[in-house]
């Protein structure tokens, strides 16, 4: 019999979410937290207390970069806002002598001191492995999320045409139902959140299209720095004239600045030559102020302060592109809109994770002997339990590992992002060794009692554990305590679920597993 449009279109939908979809639900989970990866990062460094002030935060660090290294050849200066009270620092040798990671940058507070804080990637680390994942090169990285997100796109484009009741499903969530259960919840979250999904993940492939597709640029440019120049306007540095010169006060300028971008805020600051005739000073527009990503641009003459050609490119294309890249990554949203992108993420993770349970769940009716699967229906079931509570558990240890790693340790950054990983192994491991039912309990389990150990383990190695944070009004760390024990419960339910579906042997009716199927 020949397959009408909605069957085949089930088909693709269905291999289309399972074949990466291991990939997707780490890539959706990282991705989501990312949307608070400075919050993370604060709480991952509970020795910095304070506001931010990004003017005397650009004078301190002009300060310190002068005593630490006067003759470099630039400095950059990453500075404070609403979400962060530090300033990062970056300095360029002169000469352009190699460096060990760390010794050119620095940490500040707002008077320009350097903090000594834990070595940390913290939230960052997150959010690049949603993209550049880890333990493997950059580029091929790049080129795998690429592909994963064309195979998300197709999955839900392909969703939208196979759910005939997608509004219908928009109220449609039953507990207790078995398989009914797990294609409501996967129903439920792909539908409240299609316009995210959608957005997120086609404005995610646009981020990186240059690097998919850069057929168009070896076309039309003599080569890659003549195509950045042209349109992102990025020239050369003039060089050192030889003349020493004081750089000038910073704070006329980002007033000037900010004035010029209607009251926006500057968010970085670079410096060409510093202390030379020839200095130039670079400002760019806050990625937090605007929608666009890509910031505008002040640049001065260092030595005079004298209002120079920024040299910003401009164009509908940039403008698009800038756009797309500031709905994707969100850093403009306030509160309440941060919030929202964060439940849409928490939503695209449980429609990815819950699609591939569901496939289990649908096709173990459907085996000869349940109790002995074929090997691709356990390889898929092992891959579930290692993906949904193994990169959770591997989450909750590296904010443990924050904790409990010594301070002093030789790339602590390092040591806490292996830990991650460390732990995710030992979970798939687990799930390898174990019977399904049971591994899917323990590692639903690990996952909640590492999750309600992180503000245990914070409040007996820090001055700043949930009941002090309380009495202090530090509601960062109170945020963090209580998303925590959030998680923890999730889990510790989930895990319940289970137990209490293997103890009355729940079964799911013969109507119910014939509509799931058609769907």
């Amino acid at each position: 019999m020949k397959e009408s449009l909605r069957q085949s279109m089930a088909l693709l939908h269905t291999w289309s979410g399972l074949l990466l979809g291991w990939l997707l639900f780490a890539m959706f989970a990282t991705g989501t937290a990312a949307y608070f990866q400075e919050e993370i990062t604060r709480w991952m460094q509970p020795e910095v207390i304070g506001e931010a002030d990004p003017v005397a935060s650009a004078q301190g660090a002009v300060r310190f970069l002068d005593k630490v290294s006067p003759n470099a050849s630039s400095w950059y200066i990453s500075l404070p806002d609403s979400r962060s009270a530090t300033t990062q620092v970056y300095w360029q040798p002169a000469g352009g002598r190699p460096a060990k990671r760390g010794e050119t940058s620095a940490v500040l507070d707002r008077e320009g001191h350097a903090i000594t804080v834990r070595e940390t990637r913290g939230g960052f680390f997150l959010y690049r492995f949603h993209f550049d994942l880890h333990y493997m090169p950059v580029y091929w990285a790049r080129y795998l999320v690429g592909v994963a997100a064309m195979f998300m796109l197709v999955a839900i484009l392909s969703g939208i045409v196979t759910h005939k009741k997608i509004f219908a499903d928009f109220f449609m969530l039953r507990f207790g139902k078995g398989q009914r259960s797990w294609l409501d919840a996967h129903n439920v979250t792909a539908v409240v959140a299609l316009p995210f999904h959608l957005m997120i993940t086609f404005t995610g492939l646009v981020t990186l299209a240059s690097m998919y597709m850069p057929w168009g640029i070896a076309a039309n440019y003599a080569s890659r720095a003549a195509f950045q120049e042209q349109v992102f306007g990025r020239e050369p540095p003039a060089g050192p004239s030889g003349t020493r010169a004081a750089l000038v006060d910073l704070a006329p300028l980002i007033r000037a600045a900010s004035a010029g971008w209607d009251g926006k805020a500057v968010g970085y600051i670079s410096v060409t030559d510093p202390n030379d005739a020839n200095a130039r000073i670079v400002l760019t527009r806050s990625p937090a102020s605007a929608i666009g990503a890509r910031g505008e641009m002040a640049a001065f003459a260092g030595a005079t302060g004298r209002p120079l050609d920024a040299h910003t490119a401009r164009g509908a294309a940039l403008a698009t592109e800038s756009v797309m890249i500031g709905l994707h990554t969100g850093r403009f949203a306030q509160w309440g809109l941060r919030w929202l992108y964060f439940l849409s993420g928490l939503g695209g993770t449980i429609m990815v994770g819950s699609g591939l349970v569901l496939w289990t769940v649908k096709r173990r009716t459907r085996l000869p002997d349940p109790a002995r699967p074929h090997f691709g229906f356990r390889l898929v079931e092992r891959l579930n339990i290692a993906t949904i509570a193994g990169l959770p558990t591997g989450i909750a240890v590296y904010f443990l590992a924050n904790r409990l790693l010594p301070a002093g340790l030789a790339e602590r950054a390092d040591r806490e992002i292996d830990s991650l990983f460390l732990a995710w192994l030992g979970v798939g491991i687990w799930a390898i060794v174990r019977p399904a039912a049971r591994a899917w309990t323990e590692a639903l389990v690990l996952a909640g009692a590492c999750f309600a150990a992180v503000p245990v383990v914070n409040a007996l190695t820090t001055s700043r554990g949930l009941a002090a944070s309380v009495i202090g009004g530090d509601w960062l760390f109170v945020s963090f305590d209580l998303m925590m024990v959030l998680l923890a419960a999730c889990f510790f339910q989930a895990a319940n679920k289970i137990v209490q579906r293997r103890a009355t042997g729940v079964t799911l009716p013969r109507r119910a597993t014939r509509e799931a199927v058609t769907q």
